[in-house]
């Protein structure tokens, strides 16, 4: 643990004009009131707070976040109150560390419904003042480090929390640094035989081509000092789990990667930067589609820089970012940069962006969601998605997330036009409505009065705006029709649990569920947005599945004569709680299929072949495979999230195929283990909110039979 002189010859550092009594009051302030107690390592407690203040000395922060840090743990965990450090150390301070012990105490990897109410907290703790965000990731990171200390199962709960929110956090506030090291430490723990495999696999791969980095190095500096241009040229290798993701979403070995270098250019101004891409691009081939210029275009949180991808030695890709002395001080810090300290004044770097109008931003469209399905998957767009940027016919810039299509233009310009819209131009050429959007197209999306949202709508927009505008726009078209299949639907599912479907039950489910009332329960169960077992479970807790009586699969089929067995058609893959009928087949028993599978056309000359049956009524086992053909974002992490999505489903994947790679987007065949049809819609429903599934839908193949039932004779 480092003493309270050392840590401000960190601050002074960077800030001479410190008030380094405060610092040390601090210091001493902490130390006392953690006096006694320890951490899972057996070290000083108060030897952590220190570490988080360290960390943030690196980012050169200004005196408040660092005192912030010291004391950030002593209100939830000591006898200190808020009073007593607002007396000691003013209100600004007593704020922020009020602020940080509040977002410590959410639960963020709990229930949807819980997660999207704390959600709400953290960015409203962010909008009061972003550098208690700073001080929570800053407080993760070093837990993080030294996780190892922690029972192996809060080991695993606080990696997969850091894996899906605070890292994602940390990238989305610019500061990539702490979002890899947080990517990786978890990594680490979540699994840790994959990472040690690929440091295996560098340590070989360096030990046979040598120091691939420092000739990369030596080439671009040898090019660049022959253009007389002056720059620092930093390489390094990528993280393990970033080259593990591209392993996974590449279904490639780490010998066919090529680009796991990165190189860093920082130039001393902007005109060089452009100067220097030419030079780099006449010595080495760009790599198409591989080029992307945030200088001109930069994003929201004021990161810029020119990232291109060019084919180095041997082939191999090499990722290339150039930048100014500014723009990497940015990069580096990202929103972070508004407080950090140069020569004992705050810096005045021209690229920082002003955190109280990112905040502004990031939150302008979650104060409208009412819904906290709607929400959630707004933040998780604000969270995870890239952005593209376009133009209007006038020229305006119109932000948006990578894969968004013209639908969802027209509702980032107003929702009237959105639901207006019959048909769009991109770069004045008539295009389907969904077409993916990419960086400088100009949309054009052209309306006509009396036109409603359609629900395809639904599969083709991407924007948590764009499909909870055309949600309700739909709700209040068919709002009578739903409410009365929803009350069939609630009746049905109250009665198989021995309830009624009371007034007053589902005006509880409402609240729980933060509906408006009843009626919007009974909408959203017929729009088929809300299942009968979240209506159930928001009413009825404690009335689980009893899981000691799930119907095996000796008995799942009622009809059958005694020994006598069943296979599923793998065309149609019959669930339980579908229609189905039978198909005998000599010596291999009886073929289920459901009552509208295509191949059922087949046998309509051979009656006596057909078998009246049906499923069990019971609780099944998730054994019953059903494959789901899903389109997802070509971007980091997505693929991990929608596993981790169906798995909270409690659906077992049993196998994943790609059948179709494109730049910006995957499409791939998931085949998981379900219950019955019910199940299904849960897991679909949960895949369609999330804004980086670009379509979801059940996969049902008739080419299947043939393959799979040999004859068809009787």
């Amino acid at each position: 643990m480092i003493g309270a002189d050392t840590l401000v010859d960190l601050v002074r550092a960077y800030n001479p004009r410190s008030h380094s009594d405060l610092i040390r009051d601090a210091y001493a302030f902490g130390m006392e009131m953690h006096e006694g107690q320890t951490r899972h390592s057996g070290e000083p407690y108060f030897s952590h707070p220190v570490a988080v203040a360290a960390i943030l000395t690196e980012q050169r922060l200004d005196d408040a976040t660092i005192i912030t840090a010291l004391l950030h743990d002593t209100i939830e965990d000591t006898r200190a109150s808020y009073n007593a450090v607002a007396e000691r150390f003013g209100g600004e301070i007593a704020d922020l560390v009020d602020g940080v012990t509040k977002l410590t105490n959410l639960q963020l990897s709990s229930t949807e419904t819980q997660q999207a109410e704390n959600f709400r907290k953290l960015f409203m703790a962010m909008s009061k003042d972003m550098r208690v965000i700073l001080v929570k990731l800053a407080d993760r990171l070093h837990n993080m480090r030294t996780i190892r200390a922690m029972r192996p199962e809060k080991q695993l709960k606080k990696a997969r929390e850091t894996m899906d929110i605070f890292a994602p956090l940390a990238g989305r506030m610019g500061m990539q640094w702490m979002r890899e090291e947080l990517e990786d430490l978890a990594f680490r723990v979540i699994n840790p035989e994959a990472r040690a495999s690929i440091m295996r696999r560098f340590i070989t791969l360096q030990r046979e081509a040598g120091d691939v980095i420092e000739r990369i190095t030596g080439d671009m500096r040898l090019e660049l000092q022959e253009a007389g241009i002056k720059a620092e040229i930093l390489g390094r290798a990528k993280k393990p789990y970033s080259i593990w993701r591209k392993m996974q979403e590449k279904e490639m070995g780490f010998s066919r990667l090529s680009d796991i270098y990165g190189f860093r250019i920082i130039t001393a101004s902007e005109d060089d930067c452009y100067r220097t891409l030419g030079v780099i691009h006449r010595r080495w081939r760009a790599v198409p589609g591989r080029f992307k210029d945030y200088i001109s275009q930069p994003k929201s949180n004021g990161y810029r820089s020119i990232h291109t991808t060019v084919s180095g030695r041997d082939g191999k890709l090499v990722e290339v970012q150039l930048r100014t002395r500014q723009m990497h001080e940015v990069a580096e810090t990202g929103v972070a940069a508004h407080w950090s300290y140069r020569d004992g004044v705050p810096a005045e770097n021209p690229f920082a962006v002003d955190p109280a109008k990112w905040i502004s931003s990031l939150t302008e469209q979650f104060d409208s969601e009412e819904d906290h399905d709607e929400f959630l998957e707004a933040v998780k767009l604000e969270m995870y998605a890239d952005q593209v940027f376009c133009f209007t016919p006038k020229g305006d810039v119109v932000k948006l997330p990578r894969g968004a299509t013209p639908i969802d233009f027209g509702y980032a310009i107003h929702t009237r036009i959105g639901n207006g819209c019959v048909g769009a131009k991109v770069d004045g050429m008539r295009v389907p409505l969904w077409t993916r959007i990419k960086n400088g197209q100009s949309v054009e999306v052209i309306t006509a009065d009396g036109q409603t949202p359609q629900a395809t709508w639904l599969d083709i927009a991407t924007t948590g705006k764009a499909r909870a505008a055309i949600r309700r726009a739909l709700r209040e078209v068919d709002r009578d029709r739903y409410i009365r299949l929803g009350r069939e639907l609630a009746r049905a599912a109250f009665e198989h649990v021995g309830k009624k479907p009371t007034d007053k039950a589902l005006e509880r489910a409402a609240k729980t569920l933060r509906l408006k009332g009843r009626d919007e329960v009974l909408a959203r169960l017929g729009s088929a947005e809300l299942t009968t077992s979240r209506v159930l479970n928001a009413v009825y807790p404690d009335l689980a599945p009893d899981t000691g009586n799930e119907v095996g699969l000796d008995r799942a089929v009622i009809g059958l004569e005694p020994d006598q067995r069943f296979d599923r058609a793998p065309c149609c893959q019959p669930l339980p709680g579908e229609r189905i009928v039978g198909i005998t087949y000599r010596g291999k028993g009886v073929v289920v299929h459901t009552i509208d599978c295509e191949n059922l056309q087949r046998y309509e000359e051979q009656p006596e072949r057909w078998m009246d049956l049906q499923w069990h009524g019971g609780t099944h086992a998730a054994v019953y495979e059903a494959t789901l053909d899903v389109t997802i974002g070509n971007d980091a992490g997505v693929l991990g999230r929608i596993c981790t999505l169906i798995g909270e489903q409690k659906a077992n994947i049993s196998d994943l195929t790609f059948v179709d790679r494109k730049p910006d987007f995957y499409r791939l065949l998931i085949d998981v283990e379900l219950r019955d049809a019910e199940h299904l819609h849960g897991v679909i429903s949960v895949l369609d909110a999330e804004s980086d599934v670009a379509t979801v839908e059940r996969f049902r193949d008739p080419g299947r039979l043939a393959a799979s039932s040999g004859t068809e004779q009787s």
